[in-house]
């Protein structure tokens, strides 16, 4: 990646029912970056849909970032869901290649009362599984777990660095708002901010700072996490200095916002970025 772009979580709220078309128009508009393809229940894309996404990517420059089905768990006690939750990640993966797409992440799974050592060996072994079928089918593209809001669920920043360490495809989704959910309000200072760029660049290098993929969102929270996601200026996250860390960082990649208004806080983040 050469600069940092700044995505919506889905298509514009503007195109209504218009379409990732109208969605892309919105985009021009704005002056933003593309968007993060939203497979909540399944990977299904028309065929309109998807020429208007290969195209945004080929001719117009846009981003492409995928959320893999909310439906996965790698660490399910059923086989058969976790052999679902495999081939949705698998397809998220193809078809975000097949448009153009830049990277694709997923909510890994639960601990389920499991020795979080015992989860981190099972989750390895899915994922073992989802990038040896996408090395075979020659897809590179980023396959990267999210760091997630609620002790329940796996993936802490540790988790998701340790496991970047072990695939050549694999690095974070960092979404900086549940991190800030997970520890009940912490994490929202610049010092914290520039803690865990320096983490991840000593960790994993220069190529994960180089091409990053975040979310960011209002949040609300509880002493259990997250709660919901909130607009940023209704909620206590401090992405301003979370953006001044990733200008003195230099990172490059894609942010996406999940605010409720995702295009307005995108272009919020974007203003504010770009005045700094």
């Amino acid at each position: 990646m050469d600069k940092l772009y700044f995505l919506t979580a889905g298509v514009p709220l503007r195109a209504g029912t218009k379409g990732y078309g109208r969605g892309f128009e919105i985009h021009d508009e704005m002056g933003l970056d593309g968007l993060e393809l939203e497979f909540v229940h399944g990977v299904r894309i028309s065929d309109k849909s998807r020429e208007q996404v290969a195209d945004a990517v080929k001719n117009s420059g846009k981003i492409i970032t995928a959320h893999a089905p909310f439906y996965v768990n790698l660490n399910a006690r059923e086989e058969d869901k976790v052999e679902a939750s495999v081939q949705r990640i698998i397809e998220t993966a193809m078809v975000t290649n097949e448009l153009g797409g830049y990277s694709i992440t997923f909510h890994a799974g639960f601990y389920l009362n499991q020795d979080a050592e015992i989860v981190y060996g099972k989750i390895r072994e899915q994922i073992k599984i989802i990038t040896e079928s996408l090395d075979k089918a020659g897809n590179k593209i980023w396959i990267r777990p999210e760091t997630t809001g609620k002790a329940t669920q796996w993936g802490d920043l540790d988790e998701i660095i340790r496991i970047s360490k072990e695939f050549e495809t694999v690095l974070p989704c960092v979404d900086f708002s549940h991190i800030h959910a997970r520890y009940n309000g912490f994490w929202n200072t610049y010092d914290e901010f520039a803690s865990i760029f320096e983490k991840i660049g000593n960790e994993l290098g220069q190529v994960a700072l180089d091409n990053f993929h975040a979310h960011i969102a209002g949040i609300e929270y509880s002493v259990k996490g997250e709660k919901k996601h909130l607009n940023l200026n209704e909620s206590d996250f401090n992405y301003k200095d979370l953006l001044k860390a990733f200008k003195d960082f230099n990172i490059k990649g894609a942010i996406v916002c999940e605010s409720p208004n995702i295009e307005d806080d995108a272009k919020l983040l974007k203003d504010y970025y770009m005045s700094l």
